[in-house]
């Protein structure tokens, strides 16, 4: 049965933790809905209702491009080891990017990644959990270590020509500031 909460509490926060997956979807009222997987170690909770999470390059760059227009965000861990659990965070989230002042504090929270690109910083309105019986168990094994190896291989300036590239707007044509200078 699901159940909705105002806020994440200490429960939430450990089953979180535990987990090597989440997933982000997000959407403007005309573009295409986007939903990405993400792992590694780039999901911070600093607060009940306040949440991080790291950015790191990809082939695209849908995510930045929907909030900066539509700032709705919807998160959702499930559990695939233990009991069975789904859990959703849905709010509010802000893109900051490289250049913005905050990034330094923010990037702090995370260990260094090669080819971090934003942090979204989400406000939680709601949080809603659900039984998750349909999902099936699935053992970690590890993270995949490609992708950090390919953004080290590019390095800085590298990284920058490929945003440049591919990762300016979405695949609906929305800007993703990603390499705008700050003013």
């Amino acid at each position: 049965m699901g159940q909705r909460f105002e806020a994440l509490s200490e429960r939430h926060c450990a089953f979180i933790g535990k987990q090597k997956l989440f997933f982000v979807g997000t959407a403007t009222a005309e573009s295409r809905i986007n939903l990405s997987p993400k792992g590694m170690d780039t999901f911070r909770i600093l607060g009940s209702n306040r949440v991080l999470w790291l950015n790191v390059t990809g082939s695209g760059n849908e995510t930045a491009a929907h909030v900066q227009q539509d700032p709705r965000m919807t998160l959702m861990f499930c559990a695939f080891e233990g009991d069975p659990m789904i859990l959703r965070l849905y709010g509010s989230a802000r893109v900051v990017h490289r250049n913005d002042p905050e990034w330094a504090a923010l990037a702090e929270r995370f260990p260094p990644v090669p080819g971090a690109r934003q942090i979204f910083d989400m406000s939680v309105e709601l949080v809603q959990t659900s039984c998750g019986t349909g999902v099936p168990h699935y053992a970690y094994q590890e993270d995949r270590k490609f992708l950090n190896e390919w953004a080290a291989r590019k390095g800085e300036e590298g990284m920058r020509r490929y945003w440049e590239e591919k990762n300016r707007f979405s695949i609906d044509g929305i800007p993703t500031f990603v390499t705008q200078k700050n003013a």
